[in-house]
C-alpha cells in the first residue's frame, strides 16, 4: 500500500515525523502501530494530543477526566482527527506539600516539552484542579499550536443540616466555629461528608472555578465550559464538541497567540471582577500573559477591575455555589452583562471561531437571585484591588467582594508571624497580646519563602477573639489564600519577606494603614528607620542544595509579576531539533 498524505491547506507539524518512506518514518510510524493503528491514520490527518491531567491523588481531576477524554476522542474521530490520550503532569492543591503552586511551573515546563518534542498538531487540555488550569494553558501558549480548554466541571451542591455547603469555604467557617465553641468537633467530622459529594472541583468560586472562568473568558473553551457540573451529561457533550472543533483549528492554523490578546486578558480581568473571582486569578493570568509575550501589569488588574461590580452571588463573597450558576446560565450571561455595558472588548476571538460577543449575546439569565442585576450587586466595585506603599513598593492584593466594608480603612497595631510555624505555635495561646483591632502580619511564605507561597494568607483568627463574636480582621502577608477562603486579607505583599522586602522588618507594636480607597499599605515608620531596618536584615529561611527545589528558588520570580520563572518567560515555538534516529 502506497503513503500519500491527505490534501490539508498545509503541511501539519506531525507530518514531519510520519510522512513518507524513510526510515526515520517508518520508526516512528511502525511503534505506535503495536497499539493496533490502522496504516491510513498516519496519511496526513492532524495528530491531537489530549493532554490529560487525570490523577487519583488529584480529587479534582477524578476518574470522570477518563471519561471525558473518551468524548474528546470521539469528537476528534468525527472531524477526521487521530486522537492520542496523554498523562502529564497534575499537582493537587489537596494533597501537594509542601504547596502546589511550588509545581505549577514544573507542570508547565513538562507540558510545553512533551507538545513541543512529540507529533502533535493540536492539544486539548483536560484540566480541573486550581494549577492544572494554569499550567497547561502556560505550557501550551509557549508552544503555540492550536490548542482547546476543556474543564472537569464543579461538584454538586454540598448540603448539610439544610443548609448549602460550599467546599473549601465551609471548611474555613466550621473550623472558626469548632474554635468559638459554637460547633463541636463532631459535627465537624459529620459535615465533613457532605463538602465534597461529588466528583469534580470546588462547588464554590474557588481557583478551579475562576480558572476555568478565565479560560472561557480568555476564549480559549467553548462557551458554557466554566460552569457546568462535572456529572452532567452536557459536560461530555461539550467534551465531545470540543474535539471536533480542535481539528478545524489546526486546519485553520488559530493558535493561543491568536486569541491570547491583550484584550482577551482585559476581557478576563473585567470577568473575575463580576465573578467575585480568586485572587490566585492575579497570579496566573500574569504568568500565563508572560508566556505570550503580552505586557500584562497589577496596574492592569487595578485599572480594568476597579469599577466592576460583583453580579455572581456565589461563595465565598455571596450565598449560593456553582450547580446554581450553570442553572442560571452561567459565565455566558456575565460576559453578556459586560458586553451591555461597554466592558468587554467585543470582537475579542475565541476558540469557536466566532467574537466572545456573538456567542453570548442571546443568552438568556433565568435566576437573578444567583446572577444579580448591577444595581444589586454584592459590591458596586469588584475587582481585585491592588494597594502599594512602602510596605508593599511593588504591590499587594485584597479581594474587597470578600472582604468586611468597615475594615477596608482601617489602622492597627501590628502582630507579627515570622513564618507559618511561628503562626501555628502562637495562634491559640491566649496570652497572646492581640485583639480585633490589630493588623495579623505573617511573613516568609511567598514564592521564595515556604517555598512556593502557600495558601495560607487567610490566617484563622485567635480564640480569644472569635469568642467575641469577630469574624474577621485585617490580615497580611506575602502568602496566597484560597479562592474559597474570605475576608480582608492582604496577599502577594511585593517584594516578599524572603526577597528582602519590606515585609521582612515588621515588628510587633509597627502601627499599620490599610486604605483600600486610595489604594495605600503603610507602616508608620520613617525612610530612614526603614533603611536602617532592612540594612541590618539577614535571611532566615533554608537554601535547599538540590533537586527541584533548588530550581525553584534561584529562578522564581515574585508574585508581582506572575511567580515564573525567569528562563521560561515568553514563546519559545514549536519547532525542535532534528530527528537522531
Amino acid at each position: 500500500m502506497s503513503f500519500t498524505p491527505a490534501k490539508w491547506p498545509r503541511k501539519l507539524r506531525s507530518q514531519s515525523w510520519f510522512a513518507g518512506t524513510s526510515r526515520d518514518s517508518i520508526y516512528h510510524r511502525g511503534w505506535l502501530k503495536n497499539q493496533g493503528y490502522p496504516h491510513d491514520l498516519f496519511d496526513g490527518r492532524p495528530v491531537i494530543g489530549i493532554l490529560n491531567t487525570w490523577s487519583e491523588l488529584t480529587p479534582c481531576n477524578g476518574i470522570h477526566m477518563k471519561e471525558l477524554a473518551e468524548k474528546v476522542k470521539a469528537g476528534i474521530w468525527e472531524a477526521g482527527g487521530f486522537p492520542v490520550e496523554v498523562p502529564v503532569f497534575s499537582a493537587s492543591e489537596n494533597t501537594f506539600r509542601p504547596t502546589a503552586m511550588m509545581f505549577r511551573n514544573l507542570g508547565a515546563l513538562a507540558v510545553e516539552e512533551t507538545v513541543r518534542g512529540q507529533p502533535m498538531d493540536g492539544c486539548v487540555l483536560l484540566v480541573g484542579c486550581d494549577k492544572t488550569t494554569p499550567s497547561l494553558m502556560m505550557g501550551v501558549a509557549s508552544v503555540d499550536i492550536p490548542a482547546i480548554v476543556v474543564t472537569g466541571g464543579p461538584m454538586l451542591n454540598g448540603h448539610y443540616k439544610q443548609q448549602r455547603v460550599g467546599s473549601g469555604t465551609h471548611l474555613w467557617k466550621f473550623s472558626e466555629a469548632v474554635k468559638a465553641g459554637e460547633m463541636t468537633q463532631e459535627e465537624f467530622v459529620e459535615a465533613e461528608a457532605s463538602m465534597s459529594r461529588s466528583t469534580g472541583t470546588c462547588n464554590t468560586m474557588g481557583t478551579a472555578s475562576t480558572m476555568a472562568s478565565m479560560a472561557e473568558a480568555l476564549g480559549m473553551a467553548l462557551s458554557g465550559n466554566a460552569a457546568i457540573p462535572a456529572v452532567d451529561s452536557r459536560r461530555r457533550v461539550i467534551a465531545q464538541l470540543s474535539g471536533r472543533r480542535i481539528v478545524q483549528m489546526v486546519k485553520d492554523d488559530m493558535k493561543p497567540s491568536n486569541i491570547m490578546t491583550k484584550d482577551a486578558f482585559e476581557n478576563a480581568i473585567r470577568t473575575n471582577a463580576a465573578i467575585g473571582g480568586s485572587t490566585n486569578a492575579v497570579i496566573h493570568l500574569l504568568a500565563m500573559a508572560g508566556r505570550c509575550g503580552i505586557d500584562l501589569t497589577l496596574e492592569d488588574w487595578d485599572r480594568c477591575g476597579r469599577d466592576i461590580p460583583t453580579i455572581v452571588n456565589l461563595m465565598p463573597s455571596g450565598d449560593y455555589l456553582m450547580e446554581e450558576f450553570f442553572y442560571a446560565g452561567g459565565l455566558p450571561v456575565v460576559l453578556k452583562r459586560l458586553g451591555e455595558a461597554g466592558l468587554l472588548h467585543n470582537d475579542a476571538v475565541t476558540v469557536s471561531g466566532e467574537s466572545i460577543w456573538d456567542e453570548v449575546k442571546d443568552v438568556v439569565n433565568h435566576n437573578e437571585d444567583v446572577i444579580l442585576p448591577a444595581d444589586k450587586a454584592l459590591n458596586q466595585s469588584g475587582g481585585i484591588v491592588v494597594v502599594k506603599g512602602n510596605l508593599a513598593p511593588k504591590g499587594a492584593v485584597l479581594k474587597p467582594s470578600a472582604a468586611t466594608p468597615a475594615l477596608m480603612q482601617h489602622r492597627g497595631r501590628a502582630v507579627v508571624f515570622e513564618d507559618i510555624d511561628d503562626y501555628k505555635a502562637k495562634i491559640n495561646d491566649p496570652d497572646l497580646d492581640i485583639d480585633e483591632t490589630c493588623v495579623m502580619v505573617l511573613k516568609n511564605c511567598g514564592p521564595k519563602g515556604y517555598p512556593g507561597m502557600a495558601e495560607v494568607g487567610n490566617m484563622g483568627l485567635p480564640p480569644k477573639v472569635l469568642k467575641k463574636g469577630i469574624t474577621d480582621m485585617v490580615r497580611i502577608s506575602d502568602a496566597r489564600m484560597s479562592g474559597t477562603a474570605y475576608g480582608t486579607v492582604v496577599l502577594h505583599t511585593s517584594p516578599e519577606a524572603a526577597a528582602g522586602g519590606p515585609l521582612a522588618v515588621i515588628r510587633n507594636g509597627d502601627m499599620i494603614e490599610l486604605d483600600v480607597a486610595n489604594r495605600r499599605l503603610h507602616v508608620d515608620i520613617s525612610d530612614e528607620e526603614m533603611t536602617a531596618r532592612l540594612a541590618e536584615w539577614v535571611p532566615t529561611h533554608e537554601q535547599p542544595e538540590s533537586g527541584y527545589a533548588w530550581l525553584h528558588q534561584h529562578h522564581v520570580q515574585g508574585a508581582d509579576t506572575g511567580a515564573d520563572f525567569d528562563f521560561l518567560k515568553g514563546c519559545r515555538g514549536s519547532a525542535v531539533g532534528k530527528d537522531s534516529h
